[in-house]
């Protein structure tokens, strides 16, 4: 099984399925709370039917670990490989016709995120591919790509997710981050903006809350690394939580060693 032929596969399927409903009143459409939490949407039903339709015409043997329906066995050996997946991440982005979103699909023979070993984060509206493959480097649109150099909180373009009702708590514990960082930023698809630090977009992207899955994270986790950036708990500690729908985890992700280090000097 070529694995990273079969995740653009599964890009090209989704994208074609769904912009369609990209800002349309139906992609809104409740079914019910999904694996992850979250009310799943028509628009992320969509996606996720694609990928289990991809992975069954190529007859491939897995462990489906999705957001939205969570754990599912398909083939006869499923215990193989893992597919964890965020069919649509940053729904409300799509939902309001908000040009930021993204698919993220990581493959694993194990079930823990350092296990992953191919890696796929789709920018959806804009037909932009971000890969990785173990020790092998990753990769924008088939161009190898790195982070940026910035070691400076003065000179970087940040981006800090605040979506927590505990606002006031996140904000005191990020003050001297955010009072010395001249470009805050925050699109609402944490796995592409996790790739944007891989690629020199941004320089740092800072998740403290505790509340963002694996399933958002775990492809991008691979492609930040293998672009040579770095990706750890708050604390410094590696990142190596289990693969399940309803897992969540803090992290900061940097484009190198000193903005990373400057991040972790100034967190309350």
């Amino acid at each position: 099984m070529d694995w990273l032929d079969l995740l653009k596969e599964c890009s090209r399927r989704m994208r074609k399925e769904v912009l369609p409903f990209f800002g349309s009143p139906d992609a809104a459409i409740g079914f019910g709370t999904g694996a992850g939490g979250d009310v799943m949407k028509k628009i992320d039903l969509v996606a996720e039917k694609v990928l289990i339709d991809v992975l069954e015409d190529h007859e491939a043997s897995c462990t489906l670990i999705s957001e939205e329906t969570g754990t599912k066995k398909i083939g006869t050996q499923p215990s193989e490989f893992y597919i964890t997946a965020d069919p649509v991440d940053g729904t409300a982005n799509a939902v309001r016709g908000l040009p930021f979103m993204a698919t993220s699909i990581a493959v694993s023979k194990a079930p823990y995120l350092q296990d992953v070993e191919t890696a796929l984060v789709a920018d959806l509206f804009h037909n932009v591919n971000y890969t990785a493959q173990m020790d092998k480097g990753a990769f924008r649109n088939g161009e190898k790509i790195k982070p940026s150099t910035t070691s400076s909180l003065e000179e970087a373009v940040l981006g800090v997710d605040f979506n927590t009702l505990r606002l006031g708590e996140l904000v005191a514990s990020l003050e001297e981050v955010l009072v010395r960082t001249r470009h805050l930023r925050h699109f609402g698809a944490n796995a592409l903006e996790i790739c944007y630090v891989a690629d020199g977009t941004t320089d740092a992207f800072i998740d403290i809350r505790g509340k963002l899955r694996v399933t958002d994270f775990a492809a991008a986790y691979l492609i930040l690394l293998e672009a040579g950036g770095i990706m750890v708990t708050p604390e410094g500690t590696e990142l190596n939580v289990p693969l399940a729908a309803d897992q969540r985890a803090a992290f900061i992700a940097a484009a190198n060693e000193k903005i990373y280090r400057t991040i972790k000097e100034f967190l309350a």
